[in-house]
């Protein structure tokens, strides 16, 4: 709105300071909301980038397993011929991915957004009841994890609390997430094979 002093006929402030001080409180807002928007809800990158990021990063393996390893197996009588064909399946994977190491799909911004839903999933409401969940789920301490490794046999597939699960970011059907310890990892079912994990994911009580 113009307030033009009647004597002159000029703004009181020229309108290059007018735009100075609009830039101003813009930046100052957008300060604002970004400090707002860190401390409810998460690290500094967008969650749809970082989510983006982390489908992008997925997909890129599943690309892979199916060029290298094909189509999933078919079903079978045999236990013993099941573990054969999850073993060569298992052991192309690990060919194609020579170089894989911790932190290819989880990277540190990922590793940070999943860290802080499954805080804000332990602040909540049903805190208690996902850590209760865990406790009871055979929890295994002073496990070391590698990528590529197979899955631990000793190490139960317990059921992720759905509080916790619907916090973070949905897999595709060959993929899933496990808690070993304090320790999240992703899953390749059908081969049994730790594709990633982020250690320490689940804060000390």
């Amino acid at each position: 709105m113009r307030n033009s002093n009647p004597g002159t006929g000029r703004d009181p402030a020229p309108a290059g300071e007018a735009r100075r001080r609009l830039h101003a409180a813009l930046i100052a807002g957008l300060i604002w909301v970004s400090a707002l928007w860190s401390q409810t809800s998460g690290p500094a990158a967008p969650a749809h980038d970082v989510i983006a990021d982390f489908g992008t990063r997925v997909s890129q393996y599943l690309e892979l397993r199916g060029k290298e390893a094909g189509s999933p197996s078919k079903a079978s009588t045999s236990s013993q011929r099941l573990v054969e064909q999850q073993q060569q399946m298992a052991a192309r994977i690990r060919g194609a991915r020579t170089g894989a190491a911790q932190g290819n799909i989880f990277t540190p911004g990922i590793a940070a957004y999943f860290r802080h839903q499954i805080e804000l999933a332990l602040r909540g409401p049903e805190g208690e009841k996902i850590r209760s969940s865990l406790r009871h789920s055979e929890p295994v301490s002073g496990l070391s994890l590698r990528v590529n490794d197979t899955y631990p046999a000793a190490v139960p597939l317990q059921t992720m609390p759905p509080s916790l699960l619907q916090r973070l970011p949905l897999l595709p059907k060959e993929l899933e997430y496990r808690i070993v310890g304090r320790d999240l990892v992703l899953h390749d079912i059908e081969p049994n094979i730790i594709v990633d994990f982020i250690s320490g994911a689940i804060p000390s009580p």
